[in-house]
């Protein structure tokens, strides 16, 4: 029994050396046990917030994403997708890898939007890669969403919370919006004929529920919160001296979208 354990020990640790490595990455949402002795805990609910407490006025949502903990298995893709009966070919979320060489050539690719993970390692790069990473891309809720500016018929709107919403019953498909978005995380859904994006799951957060790729992400990659409550996890890590960041912060939109151990090879 010993050496079927020590085996099976081993496996594991040589597994997650080649995730690290970039070498694997598939959909650990599918291989990671989501219950019993030793596997990991996601929790459902957003701490400190139940649905009928759910104030507008009272809350102040961000997102963070920890560059350093995403292991492009895909889980928040596929989760999102069908969280929201995405069409093939768009995506409300994705995850885009970066592969560094020792030339310091950056190469970046998502294929399928990272929907199938990253399990294959690309064979086209001539040097010897130096770093493997990923980053999670979604729609950064700004304080100063262009989009809003550019709507001509107000589809696109802020509710008081924060949330930067489209309402699909005024929205006529002219797509100022998807031109005007710096971080291109808007799309023209081809079954409704109107402007699509992350919403940050805002149906199930008015619920006190996180958003589906925070519940699912097997690696602890995404945080949200609520940052009027000093407790949340999103304002400790933000008060913290770690070094946090938002993406283009030139374009003076402000997200709410925040990311830990960005570097600057990401666009």
């Amino acid at each position: 029994m010993k050496d079927v354990k020590a085996a099976i020990n081993k496996d594991r640790r040589e597994f997650v050396k080649k995730v690290l490595r970039g070498s694997i990455a598939g959909s650990l949402f599918l291989v990671l046990p989501m219950g019993g002795e030793g596997s990991i805990q996601i929790p459902e609910q957003i701490p400190g917030i139940r649905g009928k407490e759910y104030d507008m006025s009272k809350q102040r949502f961000a997102f963070i994403v920890d560059i350093t903990r995403c292991i492009g298995c895909g889980s928040c893709c596929v989760a999102d997708k069908r969280e929201y009966d995405v069409p093939d070919g768009h995506y409300r979320t994705w995850v885009e890898r970066y592969i560094k060489d020792f030339d310091d050539n950056v190469y970046v690719d998502c294929p399928n939007g990272g929907l199938d993970g990253y399990q294959k390692p690309r064979t086209d790069i001539p040097g010897k890669i130096r770093d493997t990473f990923f980053v999670p891309k979604l729609c950064n809720m700004c304080e100063r969403p262009s989009c809003v500016q550019v709507c001509p018929v107000g589809a696109t709107f802020k509710t008081p919370d924060g949330f930067v919403l489209i309402d699909k019953d005024y929205c006529v498909g002219c797509a100022y919006c998807i031109q005007a978005c710096p971080y291109s995380a808007r799309f023209l859904n081809p079954k409704t004929k109107t402007a699509d994006k992350c919403t940050w799951c805002y149906h199930r957060v008015r619920k006190g529920l996180l958003p589906v790729c925070v519940h699912v992400c097997p690696a602890k990659a995404r945080k949200f919160g609520d940052l009027n409550d000093p407790e949340s996890e999103v304002s400790k890590i933000l008060a913290s001296p770690e070094v946090i960041t938002v993406l283009k912060p030139d374009m003076g939109n402000h997200p709410a979208l925040y990311y830990k151990g960005l570097r600057r090879e990401v666009v």
